[in-house]
């Protein structure tokens, strides 16, 4: 099992965090990553990121990047 705090979710707004949460598995951070661009995303200047911290590793932008 994952540290509990592993999977590292952040919003931002107006170059600010606002909101963030951890979780252990990668599935549930997903899937509260796609439901946070559904409450939050309507923000201006929202952005989303997810990280999974044990690894340094960025996993999801939004809005994307490319």
């Amino acid at each position: 099992m994952s540290a509990p705090e592993r999977f590292h979710l952040t919003l931002i707004a107006v170059d600010r965090p606002v909101a963030h949460g951890w979780w252990s598995d990668e599935t549930v951070a997903r899937a509260k990553f796609v439901r946070w661009i559904g409450e939050y995303g309507t923000i201006p200047g929202a952005r989303l990121t997810l990280v999974d911290e044990d690894e340094d590793r960025l996993l999801a932008v939004w809005p994307d990047e490319a």
